[in-house]
């Protein structure tokens, strides 16, 4: 046997043996994808096991992520922190190669996936990343930054809208730095992809301005070989390598069958693979020769960022500021003084604004200061107030852009954003209207799962987008955002709370923060001094307003419905009823708070409470407890203006009022 033939059958029986050891998985895909992952990572990929957060090294996103057992066995083999005993561990409790793949900088996991579709979108996002970062740190003489991408992508992927999504966009922005590996074995789950999958690939691709290579025998390693060296070339678009592949490959009785997809092959079905592709090793088994033959890379990786390491050290003699820009952006770090620009903002705007405009101006001010903050919107960039002033645009000719231009692509934008900040050297945030947060939904919660650094800005967050009526006008979208385990959510009140809101934004960097906005203009609110100046929106909640410090009745509220608590204690205090205020522009933040500060904001013992806010109920029993009213929106809205929809729905101080009067016994 070669040794390309005993490396590639390495990887084909540690992923089988580690899927039939656990009884679950998927051993098909890893059997016929075994052979151009192993070119891909013998020959081409550039990378340092020993340094897996290595700035300059190629991305490698198995988009793939049921063929999870293939990664685990390509990283064991190249010298990550994957042991041979990890391996054994498949799928089982605290290993750190669960069934499909979840990010692991240190371990060389790059995304998490799974999900079809969402790795290639990812993929999309950190070739963008790669761009735009040599576009503004690469000087004559010093590519620090000059890689690769590279995405495994299956039939089931470019079955998925938001692949479809993806792709578009990057052959419109020439992504040259993107390389697909398509596996095509015609298998999903149900049997043939004929069943339900018949169109032409790759002149779907060449439509979206990529460049398609093949088909070509995904088994054949020279193929592939050159198929690679073809797509490495081409520097103006994205390739697409079409790999035809033969799902469980080796297998007598299962190859080419729907059976090799998501089941253990079996006992004997394992026994007779063995036999038929002459391999003679106990489960488990990295023959020697080979595992020399694979480290002939890790030397290649090392030596690379050897070299690299010489070239930026001298870079940072010649661009010092340049230099340190960049590492910090790298690490995620924000600049020295990065709010200066937010802190020279006049403290209250001239008229009502709503927290949209509010929004703009803090991002603007933001960008001023943080260099490596770029985003955009799903087509709605001049609603959402996202522009980013003098800061360039984004495109084929011009990939140092600030300003991304994402389309009516919802799908995609969320995902890409992940990879824009997987990537690293950019925060980025997106933006569309809240009723649009479910196309994005998969995206933004494996954006909470990974703990990354996105921004997303949802506007028209209410029935107060008024004509445009119930299909645009979201109502469940809220809770559903504070239903994402380490998202945090914070709909600020006024311009005031908004710019407190984008600093917690910027400097998060555990995980992902929704910011949802209004369309509709409201006043500024002046906190009343109740033992602190200033707003208290890092603590999720806080005292706005109360007529006494013993107060008998608290009312609780978020966004633009603060102001009709505000109104409604206001004529409550008229009649002589002491009223609390509460601003809770975050559920997420006030529950991170001690117990001695929430119920210093909600005193156990005043159970007379009223929630007031322009979405669902559920939920806010949490606070409102069992004796308490939660005033919202428990039906689809109405076309009308947003004055005639807020009092069509009861969201009015005079509905707050005869709540309060009969809660209290005095109506």
């Amino acid at each position: 046997m070669s040794i390309e033939k005993l490396c590639i059958n390495t990887l084909r029986f540690l992923s089988i043996d580690a899927v039939e050891k656990a009884k679950s998985g998927h051993p098909g895909a890893p059997m016929g994808m075994a052979a151009f992952a192993y070119v891909l990572w013998q020959e081409h990929l550039k990378h340092n096991p020993d340094d897996p957060s290595w700035i300059d090294r190629d991305r490698f996103i198995l988009s793939a992520g049921h063929a999870s057992a293939l990664l685990y066995s390509l990283l064991h083999v190249y010298g990550y922190p994957v042991t041979l005993d990890e391996i054994k561990r498949f799928r089982q409790l605290g290993s750190i190669t669960p069934g499909h793949p979840e990010r692991d900088e240190l371990s060389g996991i790059e995304t998490t996936t799974g999900p079809l579709g969402q790795g290639l979108a990812n993929a999309v996002g950190m070739a963008m990343a790669e761009r735009w970062l040599a576009g503004h740190y690469n000087q004559p003489g010093f590519d620090i930054i000059d890689h690769f991408t590279y995405v495994v992508a299956s039939d089931g992927d470019m079955m998925e809208g938001v692949a479809s999504e993806a792709c578009s966009l990057a052959g419109t922005l020439g992504l040259g730095r993107l390389i697909c590996l398509y596996d095509d074995n015609n298998i999903s789950i149900e049997g043939s992809t004929d069943l339900a999958f018949t169109e032409n690939v790759p002149e779907r691709f060449r439509a979206y301005g990529w460049q398609v290579i093949g088909p070509i025998d995904g088994l054949n390693t020279r193929e592939v070989d050159a198929a690679l060296r073809q797509a490495r070339q081409e520097t103006g678009k994205p390739s697409l390598i079409v790999c035809s592949t033969l799902i469980g490959y080796g297998s007598p009785n299962k190859a080419g069958t729907a059976s090799a997809h998501g089941e253990p092959l079996g006992q004997e079905e394992t026994r007779l693979t063995r036999e038929k592709l002459g391999w003679q090793y106990e489960p488990f088994t990295v023959p020697d020769e080979a595992l020399d033959h694979f480290h002939k890379a890790k030397a290649s990786g090392t030596k690379a960022q050897q070299q690299w390491k010489t070239v930026f050290k001298e870079y940072s003699g010649i661009y010092p500021q340049l230099a340190k820009e960049f590492v910090a952006g790298m690490k995620g770090e924000l600049p020295e003084n990065w709010d200066k620009e937010l802190g020279l903002l006049p403290p209250l705007p001239e008229k009502p604004m709503a927290t949209r405009e509010s929004s703009g101006i803090a991002l603007n001010a933001l960008a001023k200061c943080i260099n490596y903050l770029v985003g955009g919107s799903g087509d709605l960039a001049p609603s959402n107030k996202t522009i980013l002033k003098d800061k360039g645009h984004y495109s084929a000719k011009d990939q140092t852009g600030h300003n991304l231009h994402f389309g009516v692509r919802e799908h995609a934008m969320g995902a890409i954003a992940a990879g824009l900040s997987l990537h690293g050297g950019i925060i980025p945030y997106v933006a569309t209207f809240l009723i649009f947060y479910d196309y994005m939904r998969p995206a933004v919660r494996l954006a909470a799962m990974m703990g990354i650094r996105v921004i997303y800005i949802f506007t028209h967050d209410s029935i107060g987008l008024g004509e445009d009526g119930p299909t645009h006008q979201p109502v469940e979208q809220l809770m559903g955002l504070r239903l994402v385990p380490n998202l945090v959510t914070i709909r600020p009140a006024d311009y005031a709370e908004t710019l407190e809101a984008w600093k917690i934004a910027v400097r998060r960097n555990e995980g992902p923060t929704a910011l949802v906005l209004t369309r509709q203009k409201v006043s500024s609110l002046d906190k009343q001094k109740t033992g602190k100046d200033g707003r208290e929106v890092s603590r999720g909640a806080y005292i706005l307003r109360e007529s006494d410090p013993d107060p008998e009745l608290i009312l609780i509220a978020s966004g633009s419905e603060v102001h009709i608590a505000a109104s409604a204690a206001k004529s409550l205090k008229e009649q002589g009823i002491k009223v609390r205020v509460v601003s809770m522009p975050s559920w997420e933040l006030f529950e991170c708070q001690d117990a001695k500060y929430r119920n210093l904001v909600l005193p156990p013992e005043i159970t007379a409470r009223i929630s007031v806010e322009a979405g669902r109920n559920l939920g806010w029993q949490k606070y409102t407890g069992d004796k308490g009213i939660a005033i919202g929106v428990d039906g689809f809205g109405v076309s009308a203006p947003w004055e005639d929809a807020y009092k069509h729905m009861g969201l009015t101080a005079e509905n707050v009022v005869v709540n309060a009067l009969r809660l209290l016994g005095r109506a």
